[in-house]
Parts: structure tokens; C-alpha cells; sequence
């Protein structure tokens, strides 16, 4: 909760305003989208906090374009969501986890000629461990429209880098929202329900050039290929370069993308899920996980690869499309490069 002596509280919408009037070209419409998607997250947090109570946990009886059996609250959080984005006037576009085909926003839900932003999200990220109470969150991306397109799909069939805003929320023992618009700067923001607005807890974010965690399923690990399977080999045989006593990493795996990475990026070290003999292309989606982790994590300070290229740099071809990936601190994600360079 934030401290009620303290009466200059830094709210998101202060924050992001502020941004906005630091720079004269801002027209106010990424402004608009943010403060849509912060309701949408407070919205979404307090389905979370109630589902065991109203029924809101268990199946919905239906499978989503990826294949998996859909919770209940997959399809309220998708649905919130799309909503919530909607109602800016700012989104023509919106690819969702959830939504076999790209979402094309109606006219009479677009602010006449100026629905400038493409939206690519997960809304409910970690759903299969809604029972266990464990914190899953929502990850999404934004990319500026081009208006020019003939096809509304290649509005979002672009690589990371050219992604405007990303960042994820994570419903947890608290409500974490961490955003960045770029410019090397990623900032995180705690909801304080007594007054309903996410207050700036952890300004200007930076992973630490090298971390002592990894974060991998290793249940995975015989199907792993040659660079992998070396480089988690050697986390867990490291020795201090002082004293040569053994400095193995402390192994980390939620199972919840936006808890590994929320972790990954306040102690850094490394967040793995890379493709093997069983998910030969990776398992994770790369619009709207890869990308977005990937842009918070350089923003930070650390790196994101596929591992043997940059993962803001990958051209996807579908919008369902999958990668592996590596990020967290920079000299971790460097080995791993350097490993798979060496068996390549």
C-alpha cells in the first residue's frame, strides 16, 4: 500500500501525463490507450482476487486457437480487454492469445481517423495455475498503425523493435504494472486498491549486467540441444574467481512467464524457454510474449535472443508464430549466444 502521509503520490496517469507534456509532438492518443489498459488490469486483478469465490476458476469448455483447454477466466480476461481497448478510440487493430484471426476494430468504436495503434496481447498469461494461486499476469505490445497498408495484418507482422509501448501486468500477492515506452526506460507501478491507482514503486529499472538465478523448465531437458544443455551444465558448476569455492546459480522456475521475467528483471540472470526435439520452433508466442518481454528487458539495460539472433530483429511471418527465447542480464544472454555460435 502506499504511504497516506505522503500526499504527492506519483499515479501511473500522473506519470504517463507527464511524459506526454515533456514532449511537444505527443498528441495524447498513446496517453488515451495506457489509461484504457490500466483499467482494463485493475479490472482484470480484481476477477483474480474473487475467482475462487464466484466460480471464476475451472475450465470454460473450450480450447483457444493455440490449442489449449481455456479457462474460465482466459475468456473474461480476453474479453475485458478487448473491451477496455476498444473504448479509447485509439486501436484499430488487436491481436489476442485467445483469437484465431486479427481483431479489426468497427468504425463506430474508433475516434474518427485517429485509431493509430495496434495492440498484441496475452490477457491472461500463466492461467494454468490459477488454482494453485500462483501469480500469473497480462503481457501486451503496441505498435503505431501505418496507414498506408493494404492488409491489416501486416500492421502487426513486424519485427519488436518497432514496438512503441510494452509491458505486462502481474496479479500476484500485489498488483505489479511495468511499462516502458522506450528510451531506456522501464518503470514499475504497484496498485494500491484503497484508492484504486497504481502508484510508482519502482522507477527507472535496470538488470544487473549479470544475475546469480536461472529460470528454465528443466523437465525439458532431455530434448534440449547441444548449447543449451551446456550452458545450464555450466551455471550449476561456477566457482568464485576470488576463492575458487563453488558459486553454482539458484534455480527459479515459476511456470508463469510474467513471474519468471518480473523476477528476472529486478535480480537479473537469465529466463529461458528454448526450442527442442519436442517444441523444434519454441513454445512461446512471439508478438505478444517474446516481443514485449524482450523490448521491457533491452529498455532495462539487459538483452533478449533467440539464441543465435536479437529477438526484436525476428520478422514473424503468422501471428500465432512461436520462438525460443533467452533474456535477462546482458553477460548471461551473451554466453548463451556465444554457445550456440560454437555449435552452429
Amino acid at each position: 500500500m502506499s504511504d497516506h502521509t505522503r500526499t504527492d503520490l506519483v499515479t501511473l496517469s500522473r506519470h504517463v501525463l507527464a511524459e506526454q507534456r515533456a514532449h511537444k509532438d505527443a498528441t495524447g492518443d498513446l496517453t488515451l490507450l495506457l489509461i484504457s489498459i490500466q483499467l482494463g488490469c485493475k479490472f482484470v486483478a480484481t476477477c483474480v482476487r474473487k475467482a475462487g469465490i464466484v466460480n471464476l476458476t475451472g475450465l470454460a469448455g473450450e480450447t483457444n486457437v493455440q490449442g489449449e483447454a481455456q479457462k474460465k477466466l482466459d475468456v473474461l480476461a480476453n474479453e475485458i480487454f478487448i473491451n477496455s481497448l476498444k473504448s479509447s478510440g485509439k486501436v484499430g487493430l488487436m491481436v489476442s492469445e485467445e483469437d484465431e484471426t486479427v481483431i479489426v476494430v468497427g468504425e463506430k468504436d474508433r475516434d474518427g481517423g485517429q485509431h493509430h495503434y495496434a495492440v498484441v496481447f496475452d490477457p491472461l498469461d500463466g492461467s494454468s495455475n490459477i488454482e494453485a494461486g500462483v501469480s500469473i499476469g497480462t503481457i501486451f505490445g503496441i505498435y503505431r498503425i501505418n496507414k498506408t497498408s493494404a492488409d491489416p495484418t501486416t500492421d502487426v507482422l513486424r519485427p519488436g523493435r518497432e514496438m512503441v509501448c510494452a509491458g505486462y501486468c502481474m496479479y500476484g500477492s500485489s498488483t505489479n504494472l511495468v511499462l516502458s515506452t522506450g528510451n531506456k526506460s522501464v518503470n514499475g507501478y504497484t496498485l494500491d486498491t484503497t484508492i484504486g491507482e497504481f502508484i510508482l514503486t519502482h522507477p527507472n529499472i535496470q538488470v544487473p549486467s549479470r544475475g546469480k538465478i536461472y529460470s528454465v523448465n528443466e523437465g525439458n531437458a532431455v530434448y534440449w540441444d547441444k548449447a543449451c544443455t551446456e550452458y545450464f551444465a555450466s551455471v550449476k558448476t561456477r566457482t568464485n574467481p576470488k576463492d575458487g569455492k563453488p558459486a553454482p546459480y539458484s534455480a527459479r522456475y515459476v511456470g508463469s512467464m510474467v513471474a519468471d521475467v518480473h523476477r528476472t528483471l529486478l535480480y537479473g540472470g537469465i529466463f529461458a524457454y528454448p526450442a527442442d526435439a519436442k517444441s523444434k520452433d519454441g513454445k512461446l508466442r512471439v508478438l505478444y510474449e517474446c516481443f514485449p518481454m524482450a523490448f521491457l528487458m533491452e529498455n532495462a539495460g539487459g538483452k533478449a535472443s533467440t539464441g543465435k539472433s536479437r529477438m526484436l530483429d525476428l520478422v514473424p511471418t503468422k501471428i500465432h508464430q512461436r520462438s525460443p527465447i533467452f533474456l535477462g542480464s546482458a553477460e548471461d544472454v551473451a554466453e548463451v549466444e556465444a554457445l550456440y555460435a560454437k555449435h552452429a
